[in-house]
């Protein structure tokens, strides 16, 4: 069997379901293969964010600078954003389920040469540096391959009036990934060391794999089902008449697309900052242990579950589909704590406090902004093509970030003392332009392709 062949999208298999058994068999497979790929791209998110956990002793332990752990957080997010981009148009036409278990297994086998790497050499070397920067980058492809077929697969299973509600839902895995990843990989740093969390993040991106192959299925058709249009009995789209090839041109040409990339931009340079630098930030700039400042970004993450499911409710019920206010509202609260975090002191409480109303709010605006919007412009059939155009700009942005974000860290820095003002105005400009942009943008742009 050729590469090809075995990435394709599946056939409609020859065998169908009994028609009264349809109902019950799609929910069920449609349950499944939601909640398999949800499961699986939180996996993703664990194994992505073993860096961030890991600069504290890394720095102090001598092993790399913060300007060092900026280029190899970089090279992932560089490698990640022309990955989504290609593999958000090649994604369309293919199986997805393989697709996105090869990602996570990738992910896994490179977390799992970090870690062993690590134990065989624990100082600092520029070999150790350069072939940290190869591999986390080559990760980087292999987490590109998550989101895809993750989104994709809503369109695949689900007809247009659920489709909100459950993209919500996926779109609250990441924080769930960062939540699972702040609390057990930081507790087995502190235990073992941090060649130990590129381990245990391997070992979970294999569980997510198991639970792919096992939970996840590629079309309704191939397990004999009619599609989810048919069966929801939705009316056939313009759009679905149309060739693959010809909506994703339509899709590349389109400059609504492109002003909401911009704006994801802005939402990944924000959000990644506190997620990529924010256990840092709080260590050497606020004196909290390693221990205390996972678990203050660990409740950051996990108040962005709320946020991002509460984004298509919010927009749908709330406001009758009415997408700037949500984001300005959101995007007001989100700078405003940003600024108390980045900006006060406080305790140990109350920064949990800042650090959840930041994430309750930019959940919101991330999954309007850097989903609903793109969603509500495009055909389902060019799904995967707006999701990579969103991609690389948003992930070139944080690569960008990490790099520029670590060097002026590591610039402000004077016998172990740390000056996180400058890079916190870079923090806090990204934040209001992430919400400022598409809310000026947004009136021109609203008209759906086809």
């Amino acid at each position: 069997m050729g590469l090809y062949s075995y990435f394709r999208i599946s056939k409609p298999s020859v065998q169908k379901v009994a028609p009264e058994d349809v109902p019950s068999t799609y929910r069920r497979l449609r349950n499944q293969t939601f909640w398999g790929a949800t499961i699986a791209y939180s996996l993703f998110y664990v194994c992505r964010m073993t860096i961030g956990v890991v600069k504290q002793p890394l720095i102090d332990g001598g092993v790399l600078t913060a300007a060092e752990l900026g280029i190899i957080g970089s090279a992932m997010m560089l490698v990640y954003a022309a990955g989504k981009f290609f593999n958000g148009f090649v994604c369309d036409y293919c199986n997805i389920k393989r697709f996105m278990a090869w990602g996570l297994g990738v992910s896994a086998a490179v977390n799992l040469l970090m870690g062993a790497l690590g134990l065989l050499a624990p100082g600092s070397s520029a070999i150790l540096f350069l072939v940290f920067v190869l591999f986390w980058g080559f990760g980087g492809w292999a987490q590109s391959m998550g989101a895809p077929p993750g989104i994709i697969s809503l369109s695949r299973w689900f007809p247009l009036k659920q489709r909100g509600t459950y993209y919500s839902i996926f779109s609250a895995t990441p924080y769930l990934g960062k939540f699972l990843s702040f609390i057990l990989t930081g507790i087995v740093v502190g235990w073992l060391g941090w060649q130990f969390g590129f381990i245990f993040a391997a070992l979970a991106g294999v569980f997510g794999v198991a639970v792919i192959l096992r939970y996840v299925k590629d079309t309704p058709q191939s397990q004999g089902l009619p599609s989810a249009q048919e069966i929801a009995c939705e009316e056939p789209l313009a759009s679905d008449k149309v060739h693959t090839r010809t909506l994703h041109w339509k899709v590349f040409r389109n400059p609504g697309i492109w002003i909401i990339a911009l704006s994801s931009a802005f939402v990944y340079i924000t959000q990644y900052a506190v997620s990529d630098w924010g256990v840092l930030y709080l260590q050497k700039g606020k004196s909290f242990t390693l221990e205390q400042a996972t678990q203050i970004i660990a409740f950051s993450e996990a108040f962005g579950i709320a946020g991002t499911l509460f984004a298509g409710w919010i927009s749908d019920r709330l406001f009758g589909g009415n997408r700037i206010i949500p984001v300005i509202c959101s995007g007001l609260l989100c700078m405003a704590a940003l600024g108390l975090f980045l900006f006060t002191g406080g305790s140990y409480l109350l920064n949990i406090v800042y650090v959840a109303l930041f994430s309750l709010a930019i959940g919101i605006v991330f999954c309007i902004v850097a989903g609903l919007m793109a969603l509500d412009i495009v055909p389902r059939k060019a799904t995967g093509a707006a999701l990579g155009i969103v991609g690389i700009s948003s992930y070139v942005a944080a690569g960008i970030q990490n790099i520029v974000s670590g060097f002026m860290i590591q610039n402000s820095s004077a016998s172990g003392q740390y000056d996180f003002t400058s890079v916190s105005i870079f923090w806090l400009g990204a934040c209001l332009l992430s919400f400022l942009l598409p809310v000026l943008s947004w009136p021109g742009m609203r008209k759906k392709i086809l």
